[in-house]
């Protein structure tokens, strides 16, 4: 899964940037057949502001973003969020397996 890492307003260290791309990487084997991601990093008058989108196949899109006082904890919460919606949704088939007596 490809995923896009976008700053706005700000730079981000190359260590947050991987640790975000390991982030959606964990978070996308909760759903079926992720498409692609996106991580928005965004210092908006000193909210820092982290937005995780997750396209899934059939137009369907999961949408996380939090706000703390540094981009770690926001992208950790926004993290939390996300692997929630995709939990809660279901999306990922159960492994069809025959029962043998």
């Amino acid at each position: 899964m490809k995923t896009r890492i976008t700053a706005r307003h700000c730079e981000i260290a190359p260590d947050l940037r991987e640790r975000a791309n390991a982030l959606m990487e964990r978070v996308s084997k909760l759903s079926h057949r992720p498409q692609r991601g996106q991580v928005i990093f965004d210092d908006d008058h000193q909210r820092k502001v982290v937005e995780l989108i997750l396209h899934l196949p059939r137009a369907q899109t999961r949408v996380a973003s939090a706000e703390a006082a540094d981009f770690q904890t926001a992208l950790d919460r926004a993290a939390e969020k996300l692997k929630r919606q995709l939990v809660k949704d279901g999306s990922k088939p159960a492994a069809k397996r025959s029962k043998t007596t």
